[in-house]
């Protein structure tokens, strides 16, 4: 059984890789589509989206850690 404070590095350590995986992709996809985005802007959307990931991974995780 996984502790809690490794479920949560886990989910870090994903979306970490997530984050940076989800910025490279926008800034290549958002000049495609003509969507007008500084890069300041770009991050805000990044993180906010990472923290609910994290958030959802933990709970995730947690919940199946349960059912062993």
């Amino acid at each position: 059984m996984q502790t809690k404070k490794k479920s949560l590095i886990e989910s870090i350590t994903n979306t970490v890789i997530g984050f940076i995986i989800a910025l490279t992709v926008q800034l290549i996809i958002y000049p495609i589509m003509n969507i007008e985005v500084r890069i300041s802007q770009n991050l805000i959307i990044t993180s906010v989206f990472t923290i609910v990931s994290i958030a959802r991974g933990y709970l995730i995780r947690r919940v199946f850690n349960k059912w062993d």
